[in-house]
């Protein structure tokens, strides 16, 4: 395994990131800790999850994917562990607090002292903002327009919350998900201009079907000590090239869960079938390669990989062992600029 630092903290973070959004959902109890095991064994010491999680989210499973984490946490050594999860942001989901999440005070350490309850833990050593608190582009959505009835949390008062959080010893270290550059760059401007503890990495969705990150926020990334946590590296499955030709295997996950359509339209499964016809020729896994491609980054800290089975969470994390030759890098380049962010 391989080890990044993550930004200016004094701890290094697995290449690796195991996601746990599954769990719950697709995988049991018993599954969540035999890849906890497994990934730990391989060298993974970074996990990520999240409050809302598993995914699609719902009433009946909000919280089991924190709560199989600790269960299993409990039987570790903790300091070993570097533990992220997430407080959603703006939202309605009804059986979430008062059915109105925001990033006040209020919510945010309602849903801190939540998680600490379901993974069995006194800190978290990243804790993350899901989702911005105002109107802005994520979770596909492109194209920025303000809305003049949106009415946000202000930053700074976020901001104090999580640095409350941070001096009480609950939060270690604070980070971003599914920011803009112009959001990331106000959480460090507030973090300089009051005193509080500067933002340390932001999770976006990051593969060969979506590159978007490299527009503004890789440089933001690199000059500032941001580092990228890419979620949905293999675009849910779809890199694999599992899907390709209408295929929809048993329990996989565009199988059971018809309304994930982002990574899975015309253009993107053209560009898919490019990219597993590429690996192929050079003798590759292609999950691996699209793994592989997302690894070498250098504005990268962790790659989030998912799995529901062994088998494919050991295939995933082996490709920190797989080196791209410049030829395959090139003609993934080439492919990128005849199909250019087809799942954004």
């Amino acid at each position: 395994m391989n080890y990044r630092r993550l930004s200016r903290t004094d701890l290094n973070v697995s290449l690796i990131c195991l996601g746990t959004m599954t769990w719950g959902e697709q995988n049991t109890e018993t599954e969540a800790h035999q890849q906890l095991d497994a990934a730990v064994a391989a060298g993974v010491n970074f996990i990520d999850t999240a409050e809302m999680y598993p995914v699609p989210p719902k009433a009946e499973t909000y919280g089991a994917t924190e709560k199989y984490i600790g269960t299993w946490l409990k039987r570790q050594q903790r300091e070993k562990i570097i533990l992220a999860t997430k407080v959603i942001g703006c939202s309605d989901f009804s059986y979430v607090r008062d059915g109105s999440q925001r990033l006040d005070r209020k919510n945010i350490e309602a849903a801190l002292n939540a998680s600490l309850k379901r993974l069995q833990t006194d800190y978290i050593d990243l804790y993350q903002l899901h989702w911005p608190d105002r109107n802005t582009n994520y979770f596909g959505k492109l194209g920025y327009e303000h809305d003049p009835s949106d009415d946000p949390i202000p930053i700074d008062e976020t901001l104090t919350v999580l640095g409350d959080l941070v001096a009480a010893g609950k939060v270690r270290h604070i980070g971003l998900s599914n920011e803009s550059p112009w959001g990331v760059m106000t959480f460090l401007r507030a973090a300089e201009r009051l005193g509080l503890p500067r933002v340390v990495s932001i999770q976006n969705p990051y593969s060969l079907l979506n590159r978007t990150f490299e527009v503004g926020l890789a440089e933001v990334a690199h000059h500032e000590d941001v580092g990228l946590l890419a979620y949905s590296p293999l675009g849910f499955g779809v890199l694999s090239g599992k899907y390709l030709n209408g295929a929809r295997p048993v329990d996989a996950r565009l199988t059971l869960f018809t309304r994930f359509t982002r990574y899975n339209n015309a253009v993107a499964v053209a560009a898919t079938q490019k990219y597993v016809e590429l690996a192929r020729r050079h003798g590759l896994d292609p999950a691996q390669m699209a793994l592989a491609y997302v690894n070498s980054r250098s504005f990268l800290t962790s790659t989030i990989i998912g799995a529901t089975s062994l088998e494919q969470l050991r295939n995933n994390i082996a490709s920190v062992d797989v080196t791209l030759s410049p030829e395959v890098v090139s003609a993934i380049e080439m492919i990128h600029q005849g199909h250019p962010n087809p799942a954004p």
